[in-house]
């Protein structure tokens, strides 16, 4: 209910600071009550702190450069604490449950700090051999897709670990517009931070991202450092990266848009929408992407995934619509039956999505397919509606229910096309229909 809610209200524009976030996290927890997971101990939560912002929830094959998919905590976990430095961890995890019991957490943090900085040690360690077979013997020992980039992700966060907190005193809780003296300060704040570290730019940079409204923003940063829209310009200075990683941040919230239509789980798709098409447009408007360059062609890509998706889901609508709304004959009409209740809603939350996509067909290429979609159900409620108000009128006491059901359900679906005006229109035509068909005399 929450989720709807917040979704409504960014839908509406009338936005509060926090809400994406606070949407955000609401997604990841509603998804994460669907799978079971172990609770990751005190210890392993307290050595990976610093790399929560640096943490997605898409798979372990993610591309985001700098970045760690959630389910690799555990098994690199598991790798340190068990290959590389078993005895260490094992008297890590000792000291810090004797500390939090002793209600000291500053201690526990302390515990913590100077076993990531031993942890960096031993695994430089581990990792150093130019023997391939050891190399790929250490990687597989770690067990994820992605095992050099996420330990090598794990090493850079926690070798700037101090400057990433340094960092994050100065910025902004939450920044809406990055535009104008915001952006302006920003960009002197990591100027200053980053000056002898060019390491710490990456990094830097998605910890910038986790702080705004619209992550796309970020490639403010690199615009304003080269002072040219060119993405040729931009590739030329440290900060070019800012364009990839707001990049890469759009391909994943496609990415979970799509997996949240395949699963049906629907979690505010319409609020991802609006940020995806925020987004695409956003980057055009600010920079100059040319189809021939690896950014145009990235983002084309982006737009034709997009495209692909949504054209899917759309597609499907008018046929799971007709599908409820049809008339039926009395003899294939179970007595007593109505419309599956979970069916209903399935398809009233689709007309939503369409609806929703309409307002951003043009960015996200699928102005045809919307269009076309949107007139045939129109034409389907408009006609159809009209005759299954007729069967109300002859319905009997076997089919009368299933008949409502259906009257119900197009009353939903009129509500979110037409509008709620011609919705109670409807259902008064369908309450005098079936008065008329209760007052009638049976028929043997």
């Amino acid at each position: 209910m929450l989720i709807a809610e917040l979704e409504r209200s960014q839908i509406r524009g009338d936005d509060f600071a926090g809400a994406e976030l606070i949407l955000t996290e609401l997604r990841r927890s509603f998804r994460a009550s669907t799978v079971a997971e172990d609770r990751i101990a005190e210890a392993a939560r307290l050595f990976f702190q610093p790399l929560e912002p640096f943490l997605v929830d898409d798979g372990p094959e993610h591309q985001h450069r700098g970045r760690i998919a959630r389910s690799a905590v555990e098994p690199i976990w598991q790798w340190i604490s068990k290959t590389v430095m078993p005895e260490e961890a094992k008297i890590f995890a000792e000291h810090v449950d004797q500390a939090l019991l002793a209600n000291e957490p500053g201690d526990a943090d302390k515990l913590a700090r100077a076993f990531q900085d031993l942890a960096v040690e031993r695994i430089k360690a581990a990792l150093a051999t130019n023997d391939d077979k050891s190399r790929r013997r250490v990687l597989a020992q770690i067990g994820t897709p992605r095992a050099l980039e996420d330990i090598n992700a794990v090493l850079g966060v926690l070798s700037v670990r101090d400057d990433l907190a340094a960092l994050g005193e100065k910025l902004s809780g939450h920044i809406k517009v990055l535009a104008g003296p915001q952006l302006e300060s920003v960009k002197a704040i990591l100027d200053a931070q980053t000056r002898t570290k060019p390491e710490l730019i990456l990094y830097a940079l998605i910890l910038l991202m986790s702080r705004l409204a619209a992550p796309w923003q970020l490639v403010r940063v690199a615009k304003r450092a080269s002072g040219s829209e060119s993405t040729t310009r931009i590739a030329e200075t440290p900060y070019s990266v800012a364009v990839t990683i707001a990049m890469a941040e759009i391909e994943r919230v496609v990415g979970e848009l799509a997996s949240d239509l395949k699963s049906r789980r629907s979690i505010a798709v319409s609020a991802m929408l609006k940020d995806v098409h925020g987004a695409l447009r956003g980057l055009r408007s600010e920079l100059d992407m040319a189809v021939d360059t690896p950014w145009g062609r990235r983002l084309a890509d982006v737009r034709s995934t997009i495209s692909r998706v949504l054209t899917a889901e759309i597609e499907m609508m008018p046929g799971r619509v007709r599908r409820l709304i049809r008339p039926m004959p009395v003899k294939e009409i179970v007595p007593g039956s109505v419309l599956d209740p979970e069916e209903v809603a399935e398809a009233e939350a689709l007309i939503g999505f369409v609806t929703a996509c309409r307002s951003y067909a043009g960015e996200l290429a699928i102005n045809e397919v919307t269009q076309r979609t949107f007139t045939d159900l129109q034409l389907q409620l408009d006609t159809g509606t009209r005759t299954l108000i007729e069967s109300m009128r002859m319905a009997g006491d076997a089919d009368r229910p299933y008949r409502q059901s259906q009257v119900d359900a197009a009353v939903r679906f009129c509500a979110k096309v037409f509008g709620k005006d011609y919705a109670s229109l409807l259902s008064k035509a369908a309450e005098v229909a079936v008065s008329r068909s209760e007052s009638k005399p049976a028929i043997a």
